[in-house]
């Protein structure tokens, strides 16, 4: 069993005939080939020729050829491949912890600048192969609290068919302003109540909007292929920057891993690195929304970190430390890492600027993460030898207007060097122990059952379809679909005479 009542020979097999056929023909007619997952795990596979083509394409135009860049090794002008996927090694200057923080960046990343593109991509590429989708009459809901939304609209679209935003409308007015460009009509961006921590209010409007025949919800929250691309996908390159970086130091470890739940797809390449090197998986939160630490809810402005519930695809009892993070911490490390005061603050402290230069790919969740992994590792009481891996899942472009906002709120309207100290003491030097949760089988298993009352009580899942993610034979059982959808997108590529 996978989910609701479907095996995994359901999901590598047509579901729909006439439907599958109907792709095929909509995207031979407009020459549309789409990679496998292996090429998007090992971009230096993909057909030498298509990479040529790309290197004249514009990583941000609605081209085909940028389905071939959802992956992490983009180089910095988002044009050719990287060696090695981006990313920075934070050090005790900043962070205060002599454990060092490896922060991979999502924001190189095409057409969203966020690496939610290659989730958006995964759960539309595998209904298109397994005729679950049909390009040129449906249309594709995307419910997100912001990046999701955007990477769905920018597959859809670049896919030829319609996509349909379904986020908060408190959300950044950066995400707003992306979508308003890209959305094939005004209509095709639904504004629900609330922010951050409003999911059910976004689950609500998929409910109404799918009562149409001609919409489909690809859900984050439940699809598998989004657990299923970050396992393979970005497990595969997080391990290779760990290789990279341990390449000057062999002794390091990798002690843990480190990523805010959201959907919970990020947080899956934490199973890849564990089963390479025992690494602990640390899922964060928003203090304000303390849902697996405390049963909690709330209200919070650490966007794309959607709470309030526990994801389907949330691998919790794989998981090894729950943490929260304020965001007070977020709001007021965003001033400081974008702001010269704070600049000239990091200086005086001894930051170098490599990692100055690093600051502008951390929005406010990279924020989160960071702060979190510096819980952490006071909190297991982590070395020089004893790395902590997390992720920038996008950049300070998306945030801008929210530099006003947090200045306004949490240093009167004016931020200076003295704030800058305060706000680096607080939150960098003084990130505390507190709101972190090791969780063993009790923890783990009272937060596993959280997540019945969203999705059997709710969504009407099945309590075996439930149960069954509580043991790691689901998980694993799930890694056979990726090579078989690869194998059917090869056979879609074929049939559209685009291979």
């Amino acid at each position: 069993m996978v989910a609701n009542g479907k095996t995994m020979s359901d999901l590598t097999r047509i579901a729909d005939q006439t439907v599958y056929e109907r792709a095929i023909e909509h995207f031979a007619r407009k020459r549309i080939a789409l990679p496998t997952f292996a090429e998007l795990a090992d971009p230096a596979t993909i057909d030498a020729q298509r990479r040529e083509q790309l290197s004249a394409v514009d990583s941000d135009a609605v081209d085909p050829l940028n389905l071939f860049r959802v992956h992490w090794y983009n180089d910095a002008a988002r044009t050719g491949l990287a060696q090695v996927p981006a990313h920075v090694v934070l050090g005790e200057a900043l962070t205060g912890v002599s454990a060092p923080i490896i922060v991979v960046l999502g924001d190189r990343f095409p057409m969203i600048h966020a690496h939610k593109v290659l989730p958006a991509y995964a759960c539309l590429v595998s209904r298109l192969v397994t005729g679950r989708f049909d390009p040129s009459s449906q249309r594709a809901l995307w419910p997100s609290t912001g990046n999701y939304c955007r990477g769905g609209v920018a597959i859809s679209r670049t896919l030829g068919c319609r996509g349909v935003a379904i986020l908060p409308a408190g959300m950044s007015d950066e995400r707003f302003e992306w979508l308003e460009r890209w959305v094939s009509e005004p209509g095709d961006i639904i504004r629900t109540p609330g922010t951050e921590s409003n999911v059910r209010e976004i689950y609500d409007a998929c409910d109404a909007l799918a009562l149409e025949p001609g919409n489909v919800v690809l859900n984050q929250f439940s699809e598998f292929a989004n657990y299923l691309a970050h396992y393979a996908v970005s497990g595969r390159a997080f391990d290779h920057v760990f290789d990279t970086v341990r390449a000057g130091d062999p002794a390091l470890r990798l002690a843990a891993y480190v990523s805010a739940t959201g959907s919970a797809g990020t947080l899956a390449a934490g199973d890849w690195l564990k089963e390479r090197h025992g690494t602990k998986i640390v899922a964060v939160e928003a203090l304000e929304c303390p849902t697996m630490l405390y049963n909690g809810f709330g209200e919070h402005n650490i966007q794309g970190i959607g709470d309030k519930h526990v994801p389907f695809v949330q691998n919790v009892t794989n998981s090894d430390a729950a943490v929260a993070v304020s965001d007070h911490a977020t709001d007021q490390l965003f001033v400081l890492f974008n702001d010269p005061a704070g600049h000239a603050l990091l200086r005086a402290h001894g930051v170098g600027e490599d990692t100055l230069a690093a600051l502008p790919h951390f929005g406010l969740s990279s924020i989160c993460n960071i702060v979190a992994s510096i819980k952490l590792a006071k909190t297991l009481g982590l070395g020089s030898g004893d790395a902590v891996l997390t992720v920038a899942t996008d950049g300070a472009e998306l945030y801008t207007s929210e530099k006003p906002k947090a200045v306004a709120k949490h240093f009167n309207g004016h931020f200076d060097g003295t704030h800058a100290a305060e706000a680096f003491g607080r939150h960098l030097a003084g990130a505390s122990t507190e709101h972190v949760l090791l969780t063993g089988p009790v923890e783990r298993n009272r937060i596993f059952n959280l997540g019945f009352f969203t999705w059997v009580e709710q969504r009407g899942v099945t309590l075996d379809d439930f149960e069954a993610r509580r043991d790691q034979s689901f998980w694993r059982g799930l890694h056979g679909l990726l090579p078989k959808w690869d194998e059917m997108i090869v056979a879609f590529n074929r049939r559209t005479g685009v291979a």
